[in-house]
């Protein structure tokens, strides 16, 4: 049985889809289908980011 190949690193980083969040939220998006998957995205963008512990 082959092993689970580690999840892919996203494709912006944590702050860049805080940003777009910030944006949309500015706009009023809030609540929309692209506010979900910004922040889907951005979830997996932190864990991402978090050092795996030791």
């Amino acid at each position: 049985m082959s092993p689970t190949p580690p999840n892919p690193a996203p494709a912006r980083s944590a702050a860049e889809v805080n940003d777009a969040i910030r944006a949309l939220v500015g706009a009023g998006g809030v609540g929309t289908q692209a506010y979900q998957e910004l922040l889907v995205e951005w979830a997996a963008a932190v864990r991402a980011e978090v050092a795996p512990a030791a």
